[in-house]
């Protein structure tokens, strides 16, 4: 690390590499040749032209697709902002280990490898309401982990998160970034009844207060009301792109962390698809602000990685369609 801890992060985001539009055109060039109608794939063929450059393969091929799921606690938990206990996110992770949990039958399915990250779940981080999150050592601490859980040759990433509360996290990370008040961003999480949404609220709104202008800076902003699979989760993104990794976003949390590279640069998530949008209101609202569309419409909302899984399947088809057309023949 430099002097200061985010200051590599900063020098990162400032030299992002670009895709490669020789790949891209050359999957453009593929799809012209085949025997069918012009576009008559839709988005199928924009999907296999950005998995071209971002790979910098093309054809593309998904040989070795990754599910990785970090999972986190959280400090403002205990203003009863979940219907869930603290432990919940532990047993997650046990049953995703078991083979039991649903990102597991959508692993399978698909053939996607799986890896799941436990950011030190029996420390929560701290309260957003009264201090911050992480201190600016920590969080770039876990955002290297971020970085080098995805070593190992993955060549797609399917990025999904596990903790109880994380959805409020979100909420206060997206009004840090984007402005507005809690009521603005929060939703009912995993099944908040109203007045559960309410105390939502009130802990976004108490932790923008406490923060302030501290929060005018996203990465500061990722450590003071973010947590660790915020960090994590941009840690992964960034070594995606320096290592040619194409990304999938599953979910609320993942696009919020998302949110965090873009503000520093707007084109920081150019090698990421939304997998889908949640039915948390506040989903669609910074999808909407960071250009992303979703590649599938399922109502997902389980979190652990689920809708990237299953978006993996449809990028994978756009790959094999892209490579394995037959060419047309000109009379």
């Amino acid at each position: 690390m430099t002097a200061k801890p985010f200051d590599d992060f900063r020098n990162l985001l400032a030299t992002l590499p670009p895709g490669d539009t020789t790949a891209e055109a050359r999957v453009w060039a593929l799809f012209a040749k085949a025997d069918k109608p012009k576009a008559s794939l839709g988005r199928l063929e924009d999907i296999a032209a950005w998995l071209a450059a971002w790979s910098g393969r093309a054809p593309p091929a998904v040989n070795r697709p990754l599910v990785a799921i970090f999972a986190g606690n959280h400090g403002a938990v205990r203003h009863a902002i979940s219907p869930r206990p603290v432990a919940a996110t532990a047993n997650a992770v046990e049953l995703c280990a078991a083979g039991g949990a649903a990102i597991n039958q959508v692993c399978i399915a698909n053939d996607l490898g799986l890896k799941v990250f436990d950011l030190a779940l029996d420390i929560p981080t701290g309260d957003i309401t009264e201090e911050a999150a992480l201190d600016e050592r920590g969080c770039a601490a876990t955002m290297a982990f971020g970085m080098e859980a995805v070593a190992g040759g993955a060549d797609l990433l399917c990025l999904g998160d596990l903790g109880v509360g994380n959805s409020t996290i979100a909420a206060a990370l997206c009004a840090a970034l984007f402005g507005g008040k809690g009521a603005d961003w929060v939703g009912p999480g995993s099944g908040a009844d109203q007045a559960m949404i309410a105390r939502k609220a009130e802990v976004v709104d108490r932790a923008l207060a406490f923060h302030g202008a501290g929060l005018g800076d996203s990465l500061e902003a990722l450590r003071r009301v973010g947590g660790r699979e915020f960090a994590a989760i941009c840690g992964a993104i960034l070594a995606a792109r320096m290592q040619k990794i194409p990304v999938l976003l599953d979910g609320f949390v993942a696009t919020a962390a998302s949110a965090v590279l873009h503000r520093t640069n707007p084109s920081a998530l150019d090698h990421c698809l939304l997998a889908g949008l949640s039915p948390e209101p506040g989903h669609a609202k910074v999808a909407e602000r960071l250009g992303l569309r979703p590649v599938l419409d399922l109502g997902v909302s389980h979190g652990e990685g689920v809708g990237a899984g299953l978006a993996a399947g449809l990028v994978n088809a756009a790959a094999l369609t892209s490579s394995g057309m037959a060419a047309a023949v000109r009379t």
